[in-house]
């Protein structure tokens, strides 16, 4: 959380210290690449950060080397096995930077803080043997599986790995000791620590791995090792705890880990080509700003989501909400993030809203109008949110209806190739969970041109009656519920719902209509409406012209 990699300690999102500590030894004298401490030992010179879709590259010099840092994480949205697959690889590129040769050693150095919620719980440590790998271990002594939701915390059951490979020739150790060994001797201590278990606050051990690299004019020498974090269970949904994707065919960590290491080569080959490609396309549809924008909208978009595995194999992706109120598959947060995936990978999008259709489809779900999340991170087994299950109070009516029903119809049209407002496509998802569109989409005819007193996803601005913003919501929700019901042959239904979109469109411009410029609230002269909706509005002002189709 800094401009350079060494100005302070990796940290958790939250903020929390999960202390990663890199130092370099370059023919004898120490320097940091990676954390703030110890801040007696001299950072190298960061000279560059790149990130990119599935690498971020960060290049020190210092001591007549260059050193290039890879993190690489094969999140490719096309392929679930690997995008669930909980390993990064971290990669040391070394050169010389003077024409002269040296003898590097680089340290990696992981706290025990990184498998904790919080640095008073004890942890246990060890040492396993994969297939071509070293593997130290790290997890809490206790292991509560799923036994606490919340916003502000940190998983802490499974355990943190740190696989070497073994042509790497490097020391492994498991020991609180190996910052300082390293530094006054240029090694490792020669025992793993083994009185456990401690809490990291106690200075439990860390786990650490020196690699030794030659370095010669003119070449480049390379070593890496992967960093994973496995969990036996990821989200508990109903009632039913759920493995991590990946464990889907029931593969074990440790042939997981050994197959990551043996697609090492060719997946950093993939990964830098689709980088690339990413990379090219963004440039051109928007220039050098818009690219790094769409790169980091890349990985925060993927970021914070669990991709788990039901127990028929199906795949539902969770998203949870940061900072906010740790709500998990909060539907006006799927919303928003759904043309990444519909563009990427709409069975991801299909994988998110499923487990709310489902919830929604349960008699325990009461009310005429869709469900705003399904509980707390990483327990996702009811709305928690305003009024939960039992009343009325602080839900999003309009807001999360309209969501589902333009989702589903997008859903339609992404998976099937269909053109908008045709009927080709496949409208699976719309089939079988008609009862509950159909449901939502006469709330909104009924509810949806001049809504009622509520909240909508700007919560954080409390209720508004009259909201123009929701109205547009609900009227390209009926837009969409006429496009799923045309993809299903209900052709009347369809020309029902796409007539009412329309003369609701109509009435929505002259209620809305404030001199230049359109209302927020339609009974608040000198308001202004959202200007993220602007292209809604626009085309809402085509339609009711009746210029174009309802789209």
């Amino acid at each position: 959380m800094a401009n350079h990699l060494t100005d302070q300690p990796t940290r958790h999102w939250t903020g929390a210290e999960q202390p990663l500590t890199g130092i370099v030894h370059i023919d004898g004298v120490a320097y940091r690449y990676m954390g703030g401490y110890p801040r007696a030992v001299p950072a190298m010179k960061q000279d560059s950060l790149n990130v990119e879709a599935t690498h971020t590259v960060y290049v020190f010099e210092a001591g007549g080397v260059k050193l290039e840092l890879v993190f690489f994480t094969p999140a490719f949205p096309q392929d679930l096995d690997l995008l669930s697959r909980p390993v990064t690889y971290l990669t040391w590129n070394v050169a010389s930077s003077d024409s002269k040769s040296h003898k590097v050693e680089v340290l990696l150095d992981v706290d025990g803080r990184v498998a904790v919620n919080a640095d008073n719980q004890q942890v246990t440590w060890g040492r396993s043997q994969v297939a071509g790998l070293t593997v130290l271990n790290i997890g809490s002594r206790d292991q509560q599986v799923l036994n606490r939701s919340g916003d502000d915390l940190r998983i802490d059951w499974g355990y943190f790995h740190l696989a070497v490979p073994k042509g790497e020739q490097a020391s492994l150790v498991a020991s609180s000791q190996a910052i300082g060994e390293f530094l006054k001797a240029g090694g490792l201590p020669a025992s793993d620590d083994m009185d456990m278990p401690q809490t990291p606050r106690d200075h439990a051990a860390h786990l650490a791995v020196v690699l030794p690299l030659e370095v010669a004019p003119g070449q480049t020498a390379s070593k890496h090792v992967l960093l994973s974090y496995t969990e036996e269970y990821a989200i508990e949904y109903l009632n039913r705890k759920l493995r991590p994707y990946w464990q889907s065919n029931g593969e074990t960590v440790q042939a997981m880990l050994a197959q990551a290491e043996t697609e090492y080569t060719a997946l950093e080959a993939r990964g830098r080509k689709y980088d690339d490609e990413l990379d090219g396309d963004l440039a051109r549809a928007g220039g050098a700003g818009y690219r790094q924008l769409g790169m980091l909208a890349y990985r925060q978009t993927l970021a914070a989501h669990g991709l788990v595995a039901d127990l028929d194999g199906k795949p539902m992706l969770f998203a949870k909400e940061n900072f906010s109120n740790g709500d998990i598959a909060t539907v006006d947060v799927l919303y928003p993030s759904a043309p990444f995936f519909l563009f990427f990978n709409p069975a991801l999008l299909e994988a998110q809203v499923r487990p709310v259709l489902e919830y929604a489809s349960l008699p325990r779900w009461r009310f005429p109008f869709a469900p705003h999340d399904l509980g707390r991170y990483p327990l996702a087994n009811g709305q928690e949110y305003g009024g939960g299950e039992q009343n009325e109070e602080n839900q999003m009516p309009v807001e999360e209806s309209g969501n589902l029903l333009i989702l589903g119809a997008a859903l339609g049209q992404a998976q099937g190739g269909a053109a908008l407002g045709q009927a080709q496509g496949d409208w699976h998802v719309a089939k079988e969970f008609w009862p509950e569109f159909t449901k939502w989409a006469k709330y909104l005819r009924e509810k949806g041109l001049d809504p009622e007193n509520q909240l909508c996803t700007d919560d954080f601005a409390g209720h508004l009656a009259h909201n123009a913003n929701l109205s547009i919501k609900a009227i390209e929700g009926l837009g969409a519920y006429s496009q799923m019901a045309r993809g299903l042959g209900e052709n009347a239904v369809a020309d029902d719902y796409a007539a009412a979109a329309k003369q609701m469109a109509t009435q929505w411009e002259e209620m809305a209509r404030d001199g230049d410029h359109y209302k927020l609230a339609f009974d608040r002269a000198g308001t202004w409406c959202g200007i993220r909706f602007s292209g809604s509005i626009f085309s809402l002002q085509r339609y009711a012209r009746q210029r174009l189709p309802f789209t």
